[in-house]
């Protein structure tokens, strides 16, 4: 049964896939689609696309950019932030300064451009892209990803064993 599926096109550039952990062709645990816009050659597109494939299969990022992270997952970490810099007991100033290097910190970790890079940790999957576009000679924009792993949103049933005990008792 599918529950999930996803598609991408780009009108120049390739969308790019990655399997992780396969089992047979085409099938494995994690599978990974990325668009990369680009005039450039393709098969060096195809072949950055990949790379970015197997780092968000690797780090699953929520978002592309920072624009477009949920603006409720960025409340939900501030509010933690704010809880946990207000416990420390520093005046205000330096409490809202902890608050926005921590909320830096986390779009780091979640947004896919802004993360270090897992082949290379010492530049970001943004750096990575501006270096292929310069070695291409033309513009490189990667358009999204889809991340999409075996048994995401499956939802189990929950027994309560003591109370199927009971019924069967009737002891309810």
């Amino acid at each position: 049964m599918v529950r999930r599926a996803a598609k991408w096109s780009v009108e120049n550039g390739v969308v790019a896939s990655y399997i992780h952990n396969a089992t047979a062709p085409d099938l494995g645990r994690i599978g990974v689609l990325v668009a990369v816009e680009s005039t450039g050659d393709k098969a060096a597109l195809r072949e950055l696309g990949r790379k970015i494939a197997m780092h968000v299969a690797a780090t699953s990022p929520l978002s592309l950019s920072p624009d477009d992270l949920d603006p409720a997952a960025i409340e939900r970490e501030k509010a933690v932030f704010t809880e946990q810099a207000l416990e420390s007991g520093k005046p205000a100033a330096v409490v809202e300064k902890m608050i926005e290097g921590r909320i830096r910190k986390f779009l780091e970790e979640v947004v896919l451009l802004k993360q270090a890079f897992v082949m290379n940790p010492d530049q970001t999957v943004e750096q990575l892209v501006a270096e292929a576009a310069k070695a291409l000679g033309a513009p490189v924009t990667v358009k999204g990803f889809t991340r999409l792993a075996l048994g995401e949103g499956v939802e189990k049933k929950q027994d309560d064993f003591a109370a199927e005990v009971a019924s069967m008792t009737g002891q309810a």
